[in-house]
């Protein structure tokens, strides 16, 4: 058995298009010392790959952080795959607000040196030392009261389209950054109580313990992330205070929490909270867009991208843009255009 995909991606999508079962959509992770994280790996790729699961799952020395989508029918035998390790046994699974069933459409399992990359060294801080998980209806509680602050702890393009309200979204596009902008921010607050968020809980564990270190006294987190409180509230039938969309990491690039567009399409600015990548490979930026500007612009960020894409004359390596969705210079067209403002005042 191969212990990886090798089916090409129109394959894979179209085999998922024909699927005539439901799936399910969720995410879960976990801080647990793991000795071998190659065997572990791929320990959960033949579990999970003869299950039809699919997803994107990080597995580093510290743990575990997964999104992934399982057949309804196969939920049974997935859940009996999680108790054969110490790390999976009893995590708390959160599932999607949105689900289409469309969200992955292959099995990705890697190793990685860190789960969440902070930029810096082992041992530079506790990651254990955690400020107080909170309930949904706990920081839903805390929002708005006298020396509380909220903060933001995902990226800049993913708080654009949504984000609680009155809180600090710090304009970051790697978690890195975003610890030091938090904690300049901050300083003169330290007394005050912090409640922090993210997705689904994973980056507020380390930024919480960040803080911590930094000698902040009173720092909370949302247990469960935007996915859970979405939940919670839900459940309690509570007025959301988190405006907008839900920015996810798989194919549907975001899900709406309570039904608000807050956010506008960078070409024309028109109301839109739609991300798309700039069609244009050489590009390739994270950006809003709305229909109307995809179809004038042909899925791309600009006349000249569009101009290239149908043009076919491309780029050459040395030529392409220094910024876009790879891992090495993810960045939104948004904070782009942020930095570019400040420069020319």
């Amino acid at each position: 058995m191969f212990l990886y995909n090798r089916v090409n991606k129109e394959e894979l999508k179209k085999r998922l298009d024909e699927e005539n079962f439901n799936r399910l959509t969720i995410s879960f992770y976990r801080y647990h010392i793991l000795d071998d994280t190659k065997a572990f790996r791929d320990e959960l790729f033949r579990d999970w790959f003869p299950l039809d699961c699919f997803g994107r799952i990080y597995v580093a020395r510290e743990g575990i952080n997964a999104q992934m989508s399982v057949p309804e029918h196969n939920w049974d035998t997935f859940l009996e795959t999680l108790k054969k390790h110490e790390i999976l046994k009893e995590i708390p699974i959160k599932y999607a607000i949105e689900d289409d069933g469309k969200s992955f459409y292959k099995l990705t399992i890697k190793v990685r040196p860190k789960l969440v990359a902070d930029g810096l060294d082992d041992g530079t801080y506790d990651v254990t030392n955690v400020g107080k998980h909170l309930t949904g209806v706990e920081f839903h509680n805390y929002i708005g009261q006298e020396n509380t602050v909220v903060v933001d702890m995902r990226n800049y393009y993913e708080s654009e389209i949504g984000h609680f309200e009155g809180a600090i979204c710090p304009e970051a596009d790697t978690f890195r950054e975003e610890l030091e902008i938090v904690t300049d921010l901050l300083e003169d607050q330290k007394d005050k109580k912090v409640l922090l968020y993210c997705t689904g809980g994973i980056r507020c564990e380390k930024a919480s313990a960040y803080l911590k270190h930094k000698g902040f006294e009173d720092v909370n987190q949302l247990h469960g992330g935007i996915l859970e409180y979405a939940r919670q509230i839900k459940t309690e039938g509570l007025d959301s205070k988190f405006l907008g969309k839900n920015f996810v990491f798989d194919e549907r690039l975001g899900e709406s929490v309570n039904g608000e567009i807050i956010s506008k399409c960078h070409q024309c600015g028109k109301p839109c909270d739609t991300h798309t990548n700039c069609d244009n490979k050489g590009c390739h930026i994270l950006f809003i867009q709305c229909p109307e500007c995809a179809e004038q612009y042909h899925g791309c960020c600009t006349p000249e991208c569009a101009h290239e894409k149908e043009s076919g004359t491309g780029r050459s390596a040395n030529d392409r843009i220094v910024f876009g969705n790879s891992r090495k210079y993810r960045k939104s067209m948004a904070l782009i255009r942020t930095e570019q403002l400040k420069t020319e005042v």
